[in-house]
């Protein structure tokens, strides 16, 4: 098995990479083969100009077996974040793996900066006892290599790109092709490339080569093109970097303008002089790229959301930068929004963005109901709404901006305590709303507004223009409070109810027809009591009226033999009011007719 070479890392700017490292291996495995042990410790310095700024730092380690996980590095302890394991099938032995590890250590290697950095505590002893078999066969091997990336003004826009994984050739796979990808090539000048690599020996020199687009590399004497890993380190011109190669080549002539890709080759085995088939086993764990390149770098911020009440709309300030760049970015690059990571809406690029200038807009987005309130709100710039971008640039990974977003629900309706008058007639009343807000503590610094729908309460409409003297429409009518605060609007609701309050009977009337009390004007009962019977007896108990609610008392008679359709004469006359309303018992009293 192996893990592919994929990119790990891109850096883009005025980027260049060095590298230390050391073997564990007292000796090549090729050369002594009597010790079946690494050592405990190396050491190797890093040494930065002093114009040069570190962002970022990887440290390497591997050996046999399945691999130790936890190791020290200048007495700290580092845990593999990633790890890599390879078996290779031995025809003796069966199968021997072997493993890599990596670490971010930029954190500690910025703060450190230049000094010895001393590896320890890498152990193998288990896998090596264990198994006679990498010992026999002389595949015991340890080492580690730290990677520094730094700034320096003075260099070009770079491209450096980090693959790693875990492939091996040997006598079974002679041969083996790796297509770097994700790479652009706008200026070959100062193009190099990096290796990392495991068990090459030097006196296993039977074809074995690297080939950069089907072109021999060489780098004699360090590196000659027919043994090109042969443990050395081409950063420190050693050859004493046993069963471990950490090599940079100048591949300026190798790589055209244009190119997108790297065709990397690699070849071992090969026939000895005595005419047997010899073959070395080669592990490579990562290769580093360095090219000058001029692209744009697109990058995207979400300055602002802004939410409304009860509203699904959303509307988003944002900025579209090419600053890291050393070309332009083109008017229309597609920018995708995305909730919870489903496509929303979409935009473009209004103007093409110079190096170092930006862009603002505004975009309003209506956020579909399957989304929930709270959500992840990502834009992309460079994004046609598939995840797939029109725009080669420096950097592919920072093209993504997140904020998150609350929307504002509809708020829920508070009920307050009904309010009441009386019946003014056909169940209707003149209500003071303002009356209600006694019941709510609330800033009156905020607007108040009245209505009699919920619908209308939502869109402005209909307000009730003056609520102190509102006349209601029904019995029981819901008026509907909207009270506005810092971020959206209370709701509540109150009840109007109209009730029969007891009518006022007078004691006299004057039906003279002069126009003013002219009829037994009994306020409070005419279409409000509309089901009530009024009875008028004279003083000797005779009943010479009976009326209703649409026959008030003028003072004539309409019951009894005489009389009947005249004024009825002066004097005190006596009444039962049945309001026929279950709150009320009958009404008695006395009334003075007069002239």
């Amino acid at each position: 098995m192996c893990q592919d070479i994929d990119l790990f890392q891109q850096f883009n700017g005025r980027y260049d990479y060095t590298a230390i490292g050391n073997t564990l291996n007292p000796e090549e495995n090729n050369i002594v083969r009597d010790f079946c042990e690494i050592l405990p410790e190396s050491e190797a310095q890093l040494t930065i100009n002093s114009s040069h700024t570190i962002v970022a730092a990887y440290l390497y380690w591997a050996g046999s077996g399945a691999g130790d996980l936890e190791i020290n590095f200048n007495n700290q302890t580092i845990n593999a974040e990633e790890t890599y394991t390879i078996d290779y099938e031995d025809p003796n032995y069966g199968t021997l793996t072997y493993f890599s590890c990596v670490a971010n250590v930029s954190n500690y290697v910025i703060s450190q900066g230049n000094g010895i950095y001393e590896f320890s505590g890498l152990d193998i002893s288990d896998t090596l006892s264990s198994n006679s078999g990498y010992c026999n066969n002389r595949t015991n091997f340890a080492g580690w290599s730290l990677y520094v990336i730094y700034e320096d003004s003075s260099l070009p826009i770079n491209q450096i790109n980090i693959f790693q994984g875990l492939e091996i050739i040997n006598r079974n796979i002679q041969e083996k092709v790796i297509l770097l990808e994700d790479i652009n090539v706008l200026d070959n000048i100062g193009a190099k490339i990096g290796f990392l690599a495991w068990e090459g020996d030097s006196l296993l020199n039977y074809g074995e080569s690297l080939l950069i687009n089907n072109n021999l590399l060489s780098n004699p004497p360090l590196n000659p093109s027919d043994n090109a890993f042969n443990g050395t380190n081409s950063f420190t011109n050693s050859n004493t970097f046993y069963n471990c190669d950490l090599d940079v080549y100048n591949i300026q002539n190798n790589i055209a303008i244009g190119d997108t890709s790297v065709e990397i080759k690699l070849t071992t085995g090969g026939f000895d002089s005595n005419g047997i088939f010899q073959a070395d086993l080669i592990i490579l764990n990562n290769i580093i790229t360095v090219l000058n390149i001029q692209l744009p770098d697109a990058t995207i911020s979400i300055n602002d959301t802004a939410v409304f009440c009860n509203n699904r709309d959303v509307e988003v300030d944002y900025t579209v930068s090419n600053f890291n760049s050393t070309d332009i970015l083109p008017n229309n690059t597609p920018i995708a929004f995305y909730a919870n990571n489903e496509l929303i809406a979409q935009s473009y690029t209004q103007n093409t963005l110079n190096v170092g200038a930006s862009e603002s807009n505004t975009i309003q987005i209506t956020i579909p109901e399957n989304i929930p309130l709270d959500f992840t709100l990502t834009a992309v710039i460079d994004d046609d709404g598939t995840g797939v971008g029109i725009v080669t640039e420096l950097n592919e990974l920072n093209n993504t901006s997140q904020n998150d977003v609350s929307l504002i629900p509809f708020p829920e309706v508070i009920d307050l305590p009904d309010l009441s008058n009386c019946d003014e007639g056909f169940d209707s009343a003149h209500f003071d709303l303002t009356h209600l807000l006694n019941s709510i503590n609330y800033d009156t610094n905020f607007n108040v507004s009245y209505y009699t729908t919920l619908e209308d309460l939502y869109n402005d409409n209909n307000e009730i223009l003056t609520p102190t003297n509102y006349k209601n429409t029904q019995n029981q009518q819901y008026i509907y409070i909207k009270i506005e605060n810092s971020i959206c609007f209370d709701i509540f609701r109150s009840k109007l109810i109209v009730k029969n309050c007891p009518p006022y009977i007078p004691e006299v009337f004057t039906p003279n027809n002069d126009g003013y009390n002219d009829w037994f004007n009994i306020q409070g009962l005419y279409n409000i009591f509309e089901n009530h019977k009024l009875l008028i007896y004279n003083r000797y108990g005779t009943l010479i009226f009976e009326g209703n609610n649409t026959l008030p008392w003028q003072g004539k008679a309409n019951k009894g033999l005489n009389n009947k359709g005249k004024i009825l004469p002066v004097g005190t006359y006596y009444y039962i009011l049945h309001l026929n309303d279950s709150n009320y018992k009958p009404m008695t009293g006395w009334v003075y007719l007069n002239k």
